[in-house]
């Protein structure tokens, strides 16, 4: 019977030349038509400059441009409007698709609360240092009477003392009480007259004072080698001295010499 007979090669040609024209309108409709009306496809918007803009005007102005926002981060500025946003990903003029979302950083409302710093015991440069990178602000800078010069004596907000490791705000300002190095302690200039001179360097130090020049002259009559014969400032009744200041001294005899090694 006819039906039961194979088909001829004519007649598989046939099929398979259907089949294939059919795979092709299958593939060119697929990726020329379906992705394109899908995705857009060759359709870009242009990122827009929204830097600078305040985050509550974002939503309508990015809505009319087919594009979202989220906020990523945010970063207290002490000079920026709450709100404002400082930094934008994709940058303006980068081509996007439609619906995008970009990712955006705005300013904080209130600064971050961090710990304090130990200021004291260091230099007050070193102060500086340290403030500036915990984003506090160097306040007054008010000189006291003290023997360690430029030393941090005490740190103060608002003039009263803030202890390290409590909470302050970024941005505060942070006032320093630095050592002037002379101290406010007076007291009777010591007498270092026909005192031997490495003793009158001993009690000099003892007493907070510095040593300054030393002068040699040949002894006069009465007078021993190695000994002070005169000093400035001098020790006359009621003259007074502040620790940390300098004594000149003038010793009878040749100045020693140094040994090199």
């Amino acid at each position: 019977m006819s039906f039961l007979k194979s088909d001829t090669p004519l007649d598989l040609v046939k099929h398979l030349l259907v089949i294939g024209v059919a795979t092709a309108v299958l593939v060119f409709g697929f990726f020329f038509v379906y992705l394109p009306l899908t995705t857009n496809h060759g359709e870009t918007i242009v990122v827009p400059k929204i830097t600078g803009m305040n985050q509550a005007d974002l939503e309508d102005y990015l809505d009319e441009r087919n594009l979202r926002f989220y906020v990523d981060d945010s970063s207290y500025n002490p000079g920026t409007r709450p709100f404002t946003v400082l930094n934008q990903d994709p940058a303006p003029g980068e081509k996007v698709k439609e619906d995008r979302k970009i990712y955006i950083t705005v300013a904080m409302k209130n600064p971050p609360v961090i710990k304090m710093p130990k200021l004291t015991d260091g230099s007050v440069k070193n102060a500086q240092m340290i403030l500036s990178s915990y984003d506090l602000v160097v306040g007054q800078i008010k000189l006291v009477p003290n023997i360690q010069q430029n030393a941090v004596l005490r740190q103060l907000v608002g003039g009263k003392d803030i202890a390290p490791g409590a909470a302050i705000a970024k941005g505060t300002k942070v006032d320093l009480e630095v050592g002037d190095g002379l101290g406010n302690q007076e007291f009777p200039v010591p007498n270092l007259i026909n005192m031997p001179a490495d003793e009158a360097t001993t009690l000099l130090v003892g007493q907070g004072l510095q040593l300054g020049e030393v002068f040699y002259q040949p002894a006069q009559d009465g007078e021993t080698d190695g000994t002070v014969v005169k000093q400035r400032p001098v020790a006359t009744p009621g003259a007074t001295i502040r620790m940390g200041q300098l004594v000149d001294i003038w010793v009878a005899g040749d100045e020693p010499v140094k040994s090199v090694n």
